[in-house]
């Protein structure tokens, strides 16, 4: 009852600090509608297009890198602050930059912020919820991330489509139908400056300010996330003796036995779950299905399909995953990813577009988003020992955004020295090792403590 009385103000905390992953999502997206205007604009080749979609990921990985220790020190709400200034300076700084450099260090500038912003709010939801509905709360996070995506495919999709039906002047004949990539990179600014006002009318984790000795402070927080002053005390006070039983993570703990094990097979995961192309589709959507022989208007169309099937599939995989479990979920939808790329690679050999190629794509995104995508992030929470889990989730989450920017970078490469098909091919066998992987190495998480989990990997 205590929870739930105050569940309509943990929801909102939950939805501030998940704009942020709206944001992320569309910052991560928003680039697909852009490239062909870009590279036609600035006489980009194969590698300098891929830079143009990868650098932004350069900024991601330095952002990651130094979120934690970031939020350390200046607190969660203060870092989700700082993303978001990144955010509009990136957002706005792309749409009026005035060439290409300029535009490649907002890109930049923009990737910080998400890397900031990847890592800062899910730890600021899971502090402010109750236990019961956390994994809730924080899987609207990863809701907020596919919302992101649609909606920056949706921009893109009408921002193309009213470029020349629609009679601009001046300014935003500049940005909405001269040079169009402008509006939609800059389109953004529109949630980063709510996100950047909003999150003022939040409060700083109550965790945090315990960590930091502001006692009252965490208290004054606590009475508005508990309905009773006797439940805000006893919050407190488990949080006290929480972080006094906390043993800090040390680089020496992961060569412990079993630890490092875990760390490397949690990092392959990260890595390989890369290169079974969902990030391919997501930021060179409009270009693949062009390549395909669609028109401009139809392939921005066709990617708003895929972004609207990626995130009605998370939605459906939030409610299932406890019941289902990782491993299966895994299994159906790695399995489901190898024929979709096996055929979408076939479709291309043999020159087809079409209807059919654009129904591979859309069961290809339902697997993924129902497998690999939905289960990476909480099964890297769980598998890691507890004492050093936040420093193993740094080093995964790294090796994943590395893997991702290699994506971003070499896409266009493949594409053309591989032909689309062979792109394909190669993404369908990439799936293989990352299921040998979770059938061999990973235990089943789904229902244990993590106690269990990590008597495992002692063993």
């Amino acid at each position: 009852m205590e929870d739930r009385s105050n569940f309509s103000y943990v929801l909102f905390l939950s939805f501030v600090a998940a704009l942020g992953g709206i944001l992320f999502g569309y910052d991560t997206a928003v680039i697909s509608g852009t490239t062909a205007s870009v590279s036609a604009q600035f006489g980009l080749n194969e590698m300098s297009k891929g830079w143009y979609v990868g650098c932004a990921l350069v900024g991601t990985i330095f952002g990651a890198a130094i979120a934690g220790i970031l939020s350390d020190f200046l607190g969660r709400k203060k870092s989700m602050l700082i993303a978001a200034v990144l955010f509009s300076v990136s957002a706005i700084g792309c749409c009026l930059c005035a060439g290409m450099t300029d535009l490649v260090v907002y890109r930049i500038i923009g990737g910080i912020g998400i890397g900031i912003v990847s890592i800062v709010s899910p730890i600021y939801i899971s502090e402010v919820s109750p236990a019961k509905i956390r994994g809730t709360m924080v899987s609207l996070y990863q809701f907020a991330v596919t919302l992101g995506i649609v909606l920056a495919y949706l921009i893109n999709f009408i921002i193309l489509k009213n470029s020349e039906t629609l009679h601009f002047n001046g300014f935003f004949k500049w940005v909405l139908s001269d040079e169009l990539w402008r509006g939609m990179l800059g389109s953004e600014a529109v949630i980063t400056l709510l996100f950047f006002f909003i999150i003022f009318f939040i409060p700083e984790s109550p965790k945090w300010l315990i960590v930091k000795g502001f006692d009252n402070k965490a208290m004054t927080v606590f009475s508005r996330l508990k309905a009773t002053p006797e439940g805000a005390a006893e919050e407190c006070r488990r949080t006290r003796e929480s972080i006094a039983g906390e043993v800090k993570s040390e680089w020496k703990a992961l060569t412990e036995k079993g630890i490092i094990r875990a760390v490397l097979i949690g990092s392959a995961i990260a890595i390989l779950g890369q290169f079974m192309g969902v990030n391919a589709v997501i930021y060179y959507g409009p270009d693949i299905f062009a390549d395909a022989g669609l028109a401009a208007e139809d392939s921005s169309f066709s990617t708003v399909l895929v972004g609207l099937v990626n995130m009605l599939t998370t939605i459906l995989a939030v409610f299932i995953i406890d019941k289902v479990g990782r491993k299966k979920l895994i299994y159906f939808g790695v399995s489901g990813m190898i024929i979709c790329l096996i055929a979408i690679g076939i479709i291309f050999a043999a020159g087809g577009a079409g209807t059919l190629l654009l129904v591979f794509f859309l069961l290809y995104i339902f697997s993924q988003a129902i497998s690999i995508s939905a289960v990476v992030f909480v099964l890297l929470s769980e598998m890691y020992p507890n004492r050093v889990r936040g420093l193993a989730m740094s080093i995964a989450g790294l090796v994943l955004w590395v893997g991702t920017y290699l994506i971003g970078q070499f896409t266009p490469w493949c594409m053309a020295t591989l032909t689309p098909a062979g792109t394909f091919f190669l993404f369908a066998v990439m799936c293989v090792p990352y299921m040998l992987i979770m059938w061999k190495l990973v235990p089943e998480t789904t229902g244990k403590t993590l106690e269990e989990i990590e008597e495992f990997w002692k063993k």
